[in-house]
Order: C-alpha cells, then sequence, then structure tokens
C-alpha cells in the first residue's frame, strides 16, 4: 500500500479505495491475497475494525472473498466490478453536473464536444 490517508473522507472508505487502486493498477491481481486488517492496521497505525471495516465493504461488493483461516482474496472479475462501479460514479458526480451546467449556461452538446475535445489537445 502505497498511498497515504488523509483527511478528505473516513479511514475506512480509503483503505477500500487503496485496494481497489491496487486491482486497477494490477498490483494485487485477481486470486491474489490482500494485507490483513492487522497489516493496514500496523502499517498505518490505525485500528485494525477500521481496517477491516474498509475491507469488509469490498468483501460485500464481491470485490474480495474470504478464506476462512486464510484471509482475504481478490474476486475474479473484481477489476471490471471496479470500474463498472467507478463508471456510474462518474457519471453521477461528473457528467450529470457537468450537463446540467451546461444547460442552465446554454450550451449545446456540440459545443461541450468541442469544450472537450480542446481542452485533451492543450494538454
Amino acid at each position: 500500500m502505497q498511498e497515504n490517508l488523509n483527511e478528505s473522507k473516513s479511514i475506512y472508505l480509503q483503505i477500500g479505495e487503496m485496494i481497489e487502486n491496487e486491482i486497477l493498477r494490477d498490483i494485487l491481481k485477481e486470486e491474489e491475497r490482500v494485507p490483513s486488517t492487522n497489516e493496514f492496521a500496523q502499517f498505518y497505525r490505525i485500528n485494525p475494525a477500521t481496517a477491516g471495516k474498509g475491507i469488509n465493504l469490498l468483501v460485500d461488493e464481491g470485490i474480495l472473498y474470504k478464506q476462512r483461516g486464510i484471509g482475504m482474496f481478490v474476486s475474479k472479475g473484481a477489476k471490471e466490478m471496479i470500474r463498472n462501479k467507478r463508471k456510474e460514479t462518474f457519471v453521477d458526480q461528473y457528467v450529470k453536473t457537468m450537463l446540467e451546467e451546461a444547460k442552465r449556461l446554454n450550451i449545446s452538446k456540440e459545443e461541450l464536444i468541442a469544450m472537450i475535445s480542446n481542452t485533451e489537445e492543450d494538454k
């Protein structure tokens, strides 16, 4: 785990996102063991229950699964599940908001697409 915890959101949510990010970057692969709650707790100096809450969120979503007595593992198809979940979040948090503001400003879809294209070209 290479990321740092911050004050932007709950620690357990950040732990879950860190694991998701490592799955998306292929640092953690399908069927690979995930660090334990105690390993997270020791590394980040947090309560093991907090780390466990973040991991259990991913278990509830089917991204991780438990093997009794061995630990937590990345589920088959986890990367695609994460991508789909994040795409939905992206649409809800960014795209819909952008479209609503464009409508208020009377910006057409064509103008909006041109703005996006020009922004990409500027990079």
